[in-house]
């Protein structure tokens, strides 16, 4: 393989590391987080090994929504700063080897955009058609209604126009007509003004909805798969490295047709793994690897030049939406137990060390796993310091809390109080903060820094073909990705795999340490203690590592 094809496919063993402006780092001192904030803060995210930053919206927006009802898309909201931060943003991100990645959200604007303002203002307005109209509310499927618990209708009546318009999300962000040839136009705008301020592509909000038919009259509208191919191809002839990363939130077999029909991929680059996900919260509810292991075996190959993207959990709600109701119902016992920690049934409002009250032993393996399953890790910010929640604020922002970097007040994210408080007690910034992890050699800040040299020296991981295999022990997962074999042990008591790894004459050479297994008759007995992992290269017992 030609050292340019791994340089152009460098999403393909990236380390993501997604983040929110306004909840990162406060350099003003408005108790709101900015560019200017996130600018001093970079170095933190180098000394991780983040190869990749991905921002979620930074728009002018009202913030009904946490920034995804957007009002410009072509300007930084100005209580984050301004066009000229988010260059020095780029610019310093750039220096220090990191790319940057946005969130696109096109699917919807704010109802208070301006193309909207003029849609509703007459049934002949310039921008009406850029919406989606109807003289009568069109029959709703109840389980297209994203948010059940805020909304009940697909369709919210205007008295200015005196018709419905069509909303996938909340009522105050109309869809956007897609199927209109100048909606298309300046959505490939919008990539084009910010991949020349430096962005290297764009992680798409709700997919699946992006390009839908919605009426009868819709017959007309462009096949999804064109859209995206449209999307990507225009990408290509600006930046042939750009990339797109799918919330594609679908069954595998739904899901694949959005990388794209060719060999390559030549559609959506990379696509979150949301079912893996969620068999990894029933095998951690369950204390057994199955479930994980059984999604791992169905997952199809990407394309080539594409990726799975594996994560613990992201900024919204943990969804166990694919899991069946006896399914979530475990994994809500074990890690949503009261009601308050859930959302309308359907997902859990927590992070990972809350639900895992605390274990250190627990938390260090899942992150071992996030690096070790085939494909690229993304990380949401503050994981890498194991915060937790503040289940006093409603709804999703549970989990978007401000950065903690220091110990004392105001976690060193603003020298005033912070516009959204962060957790106390045992999960506030004097238990948990990045200064005081940094300092520790044992803290999961160091563990994940070490994840993360190991993730980078074994390539197989990302490029390589994997195989699941059965060690003899339920509770152990265990993946060899060619040379490169790892087990994770999800139950509270040790246990032993035996390997048949077909590989007379090498031993498996810890990563992690200085210990051998030696491997005799092809096969390896492993020991692996309760709620723990280890990494293993195949090698020549002289040159083992």
């Amino acid at each position: 393989m030609r050292l340019t094809q791994t340089s152009e496919l460098w999403w393909k063993n990236a380390i993501v590391y997604c983040l929110d402006i306004e909840t990162f780092a406060d350099g003003n001192g408005d108790g709101i987080g900015d560019f200017r904030g996130a600018i001093q803060h970079l170095d933190h995210l180098d000394r991780i090994g983040v190869t990749c930053i991905w921002l979620m919206p930074f728009f002018p927006t009202p913030d009904r929504d946490d920034g995804y009802d957007i009002v410009d898309f072509y300007s930084v909201d100005p209580r984050l700063g301004t066009l000229g931060d988010f260059v020095e943003f780029m610019r310093v991100a750039r220096d220090r080897g990191i790319r940057v990645i946005a969130d696109l959200v096109v699917n919807h604007t704010s109802d208070q955009h301006p193309w909207f303002k003029d849609a509703r203002s007459s049934r002949d307005a310039k921008h009406r058609d850029w919406y989606i109209w109807s003289d009568e509310p069109e029959p709703d499927d109840p389980e297209g209604v994203v948010f059940p618990d805020q909304e009940n209708s697909l369709w919210q009546w205007d008295d200015q126009s005196e018709q419905y318009y069509f909303h996938r999300f909340y009522k105050f962000q109309p869809d956007l007509n897609t199927s209109n040839p100048e909606v298309r136009d300046e959505i490939a705008r919008i990539l084009g003004f910010w991949m020349e301020l430096g962005l290297s592509g764009f992680r798409v909000d709700a997919v699946p909805f992006l390009v839908e038919r919605v009426l009868e009259q819709d017959d007309a509208l462009p096949d999804p798969h064109e859209f995206f191919a449209d999307l990507r191809a225009f990408m290509n002839r600006r930046d042939g490295t750009a990339m797109l990363l799918g919330e594609v939130n679908l069954p595998y077999k739904d899901l694949m047709a959005y990388f794209g029909d060719t060999p390559l991929g030549n559609e959506i680059t990379m696509c979150f793994d949301f079912i893996g996900m969620q068999r990894m919260y029933l095998s951690l509810a369950r204390e057994d690897a199955r479930p994980l292991a059984e999604a791992l075996r169905e997952r199809p190959a990407p394309p080539k030049d594409s990726q799975w993207a594996s994560f613990v959990r992201n900024h919204d709600e943990l969804t166990l939406d694919k899991l069946t109701d006896a399914e979530r119902e475990e994994v809500f016992a074990a890690f949503a137990p009261e009601e308050d920690m859930r959302i309308y049934d359907r997902g859990i409002r927590r992070r990972l060390p809350t639900m895992l009250e605390g274990d250190q032993r627990r938390i260090r393996m899942v992150y071992s796993l996030l690096f070790a399953l085939p494909g690229t890790p993304v990380l949401f910010y503050g994981e890498e310091i194991g915060m937790g929640e503040n289940l006093a604020i409603e709804g999703r922002q549970s989990v978007r809390t401000p950065m903690q970097w220091t110990s004392g007040r105001h976690g060193g994210f603003s020298t005033v109080e912070p516009a959204i408080p962060m957790p106390g007690g045992d999960y506030g910034p004097d238990e948990i903060s990045a200064s005081a992890q940094r300092r520790d050699p044992e803290s999961l800040l160091s563990w994940i820094g070490r994840l993360v040299e190991q993730y980078r020296e074994a390539p197989e991981l990302a490029w390589g073909s994997y195989e699941v295999m059965d060690g003899g022990d339920d509770a152990v997962l265990v993946i060899r990705n060619e040379g490169i074999v790892t087990l994770h042990n999800f139950a509270g008591r040790p246990a032993k795999v035996t390997l048949d790894l077909d590989a007379e004459g090498k031993v498996l050479a810890d990563l992690f340490s200085d210990d051998q297994v030696e491997i005799t008759d092809g096969r390896a007995l492993v020991e692996v203690d309760d709620y723990s992992c280890r990494w293993f290269r195949l090698s020549d017992p002289e040159t083992a590592p």
